[in-house]
């Protein structure tokens, strides 16, 4: 994929990857951000002209104190969409990614057609609370967002061995500042009310789960499907809450089966 940089009417910069050809897809990440290979976009890029905007604080630009607040992220996405000169693109959102493109589209309900939420955060079940990511060791990150803890292991440290306490404090200092903008609407607990909004939701929707989620919980997906009317549902067996990564064939053909 290659890469760019865009700014935004209200003066933010930001790194953007690009591929494909065809119909604009924007995809939003996760918490984690960008990994240095991201098989879902290149499984999506056989089909569409895709375009993966980098929030800010995740990259080497400034920019994450402007954003304080859900309003912010999602208008940021819209500026983001904006800059890029696209008109009403398909939206995919994976976790955090996923709550702000559910946000996008509540706000601007004509501006999206089609809109796929891959595990997104933002609803929350009393009976089915959500581990705080944000009190989680490196060592225990693996084991709630992959089924596959061992290769979840390697690579969310990109190979580090974490044994060595220099290869472990370059590991968190990285992490924090993607954190530290994250955790501006994921914490205490990822819930901004987007229940109360979803009703304006008119884009045609896929909530997307990995059956073997420990993250978010499967049972989820039913819950954002009574939000979103005429949502539909795709289950991914072998797949935590990294599904993008585990099953990113899989994903990625549905999504592009659906948004087609």
């Amino acid at each position: 994929m290659s890469e760019r940089s865009i700014e935004t009417r209200r003066g933010i910069k930001c790194r953007v990857r690009e591929a494909g050809r065809g119909a604009p897809l924007v995809f939003l990440h996760g918490a984690g951000g960008l990994f240095p290979q991201e098989p879902l976009l290149d499984v999506l890029a056989e089909r569409f002209h895709v375009f993966a905007p980098l929030w800010p604080g995740f990259g080497a630009e400034p920019g994450e104190e402007q954003l304080e607040d859900m309003l912010d992220f999602a208008l940021h996405g819209w500026d983001v969409v904006e800059a890029l000169g696209l008109e009403r693109p398909a939206l995919v959102g994976h976790s955090m990614g996923g709550m702000i493109a559910a946000e996008m589209a509540a706000l601007n309900n004509a501006g999206i057609e089609k809109l796929a939420l891959v595990a997104p955060a933002g609803v929350w079940l009393d009976a089915h609370p959500i581990p705080d990511l944000f009190a989680m060791t490196p060592f225990e990150l693996p084991g709630y967002l992959f089924a596959d803890a061992k290769a979840g292991e390697k690579l969310l440290t990109a190979g580090l061995d974490l044994s060595s306490n220099e290869a472990l404090r370059g590991f968190m200092v990285g992490n924090a500042r993607r954190l530290g903008t994250a955790g501006k609407i994921l914490f205490p607990v990822p819930n901004r009310r987007f229940s109360k909004r979803a009703y304006r939701v008119s884009a045609k929707t896929l909530i997307c789960w990995g059956e073997q989620d420990r993250l978010i919980p499967p049972v989820y997906a039913e819950a954002w499907q009574r939000l979103i009317a005429g949502s539909e549902i795709a289950r991914f067996a072998g797949a935590g809450h990294m599904i993008t990564v585990e099953q990113p064939r899989a994903l990625g053909d549905a999504i592009a089966k659906f948004i087609a």
